[in-house]
């Protein structure tokens, strides 16, 4: 999702992985997480950069479960969007209705694996130092880093179930079909199956240009935050992930519309760095799963929702390429006055029973 808008809109410890470090986490009052690093060496990006070390910041609740033959089998791994960290998903919209006593993802029962991917976060990004001089990561990078941290870094073999949200819901598509047989299960929310044209690209690529178009910006060397480009960045992110029913029975008077919409993207403005914005919004520029759909064997229940600018309700790609794999179900979810526009994906309340069904009929192990 647009996460930079999106808070707008007691479990034993595991052990912690090699080449990890762990320490409680202070994110959430409520929910007992813990937080990691895991450090890959020498990573290679696609593009043929390397970096000597790549740090993956995660966050965890619950504990591994180890199955007769000793391989952890309880693990689900939740994949934030644009912008995000693995902690959005601590949220009361998200995690009251998902890891309590006899919810669907109850920390008693699964292991919740919330990663910051790179470009994002306390991961790996830009404004460690870099800049612009910090590899040029795209989704395929994101979706290797996060392999390695589960595999080798948390010792996974099989993942009971994957998630995720807008560039999370991207990610799970490209999951299924370059690691086939990883996931038990993949519920990808928020996201079409084509690669980053038309509006969506517009969009983006009018975000990216506001920013290099600030002189402040100066190619990334900055002193301070280019405030013109990350503004005109931000007002678009707010337009793209906006809800027009909610948002009209919310601000039906113009003044108090006009007001809310600058306090939020001021809200969002401040959480910005200019150059890591121009990686995670650039990181989807080679994304295109359809040609690989075929082979998704995994079971998929897969979610939208009708008041979604960035994947608008009209377009039939979802459809077609459920039929496209093995055990697929697409729901759209109908518009109301209480959806959240593209942030209805982190909103659990609206698709809570498809999980639930999605964990039922892949209870049995394949």
């Amino acid at each position: 999702m647009l996460a930079f808008l999106a808070a707008q809109v007691a479990a034993p410890a595991q052990t912690p992985p090699a080449n990890a470090s762990t320490a409680p986490a202070a994110a959430s009052a409520k929910w007992p997480t813990r937080e990691g690093d895991y450090l890959v060496r020498s990573f290679r990006f696609r593009s043929g950069e390397t970096l000597p070390e790549l740090r993956l910041h995660y966050t965890t609740l619950g504990a591994p479960r180890r199955n007769a033959r000793g391989e952890i089998d309880n693990a689900v791994m939740v994949l934030h969007g644009t912008g995000g960290t693995g902690g959005q998903f601590l949220q009361p919209q998200f995690a009251d209705e998902l890891y309590g006593p006899g919810q669907p993802l109850d920390i008693r029962r699964y292991w919740i694996i919330l990663p910051d991917n790179v470009g994002h976060g306390k991961s790996s990004k830009p404004s460690d130092g870099l800049r612009m001089r910090f590899p040029g990561y795209d989704y395929a990078d994101m979706i290797d880093a996060q392999h390695r941290l589960l595999t080798d870094g948390l010792g996974i073999k099989r993942m009971r179930l994957i998630m995720g949200t807008s560039m999370g819901c991207m990610h799970g598509l490209v999951w299924g079909q370059t690691h086939p047989d990883f996931a038990r299960a993949l519920m990808p929310m928020g996201c079409l199956p084509i690669e980053i044209a038309g509006l969506n690209r517009m969009w983006r690529q009018l975000a990216i240009d506001g920013i290099k178009a600030d002189p402040a910006w100066a190619n990334g060397n900055y002193a301070r935050q280019p405030a013109a480009g990350v503004r005109t960045a931000a007002s678009l992110l707010f337009v793209a992930g906006g809800a027009p029913l909610y948002l009209q029975r919310e601000f039906p008077a113009r003044d108090a519309a006009a007001a809310y919409a600058r306090e939020r993207v001021a809200r969002s403005m401040a959480g910005i760095d200019a150059n890591d914005l121009i990686y995670q919004v650039d990181a989807s520029r080679s994304y295109d799963p359809w040609p690989g759909l075929d082979r998704i064997t995994a079971p998929v229940t897969w979610i939208n929702s009708a008041d979604d600018f960035i994947n608008p309700r009209l377009l039939d790609y979802p459809a077609r390429a459920a039929k496209r794999m093995r055990d697929a179900r697409f729901r759209l979810v109908p518009e109301t006055a209480d959806t959240r526009g593209h942030g209805t994906h982190t909103w659990a309340k609206f698709w809570r029973a498809d999980l639930v069904d999605l964990l039922a009929r892949t209870e049995a192990p394949r």
